[in-house]
């Protein structure tokens, strides 16, 4: 018998929005903190390579075993996931010994709407 541990995944309308678009209205203290916390763990070479394996992978997720060929340590894969994690761009779940991560739908869509705007604006 396993005593592995599943962590649930995220439901997509789980994940709000951050903040308005950009050009909406100045942002809040509170939003700017959530939108800067995502925007730095996306900010470091290794973690955008990572995020971008696993929003690109089929089926939108991606096992770690598939995507930590990045140039660094298993060790370090793990660290710059589990940013990834807490930053709330990437979900997981454990089957048995591998950890599957997914980007939520909803979370690719809300850093679209607060860019879109100032991509308009260009």
């Amino acid at each position: 018998m396993s005593n592995a541990q599943v962590l649930p995944l995220l439901e997509p309308e789980a994940v709000a929005p951050c903040c308005p678009p950009l050009t909406e209205r100045p942002l809040s203290p509170d939003e700017a903190e959530v939108a800067a916390r995502m925007f730095k763990a996306l900010g470091d070479p290794v973690r955008l390579r990572l995020f971008s394996a696993v929003a690109s992978h089929e089926g939108g997720e991606a096992c770690v075993c598939d995507i930590s060929d990045v140039g660094v340590s298993q060790p370090t894969v793990s660290h710059h996931l589990k940013k990834l994690k807490e930053a709330g761009l990437l979900s997981s779940e454990r089957r048995g010994t591998w950890v599957y991560y997914r980007v939520e739908p909803s979370v690719l869509a809300a850093m679209g709407a607060l860019l879109a705007g100032a991509a308009k604006a260009a």
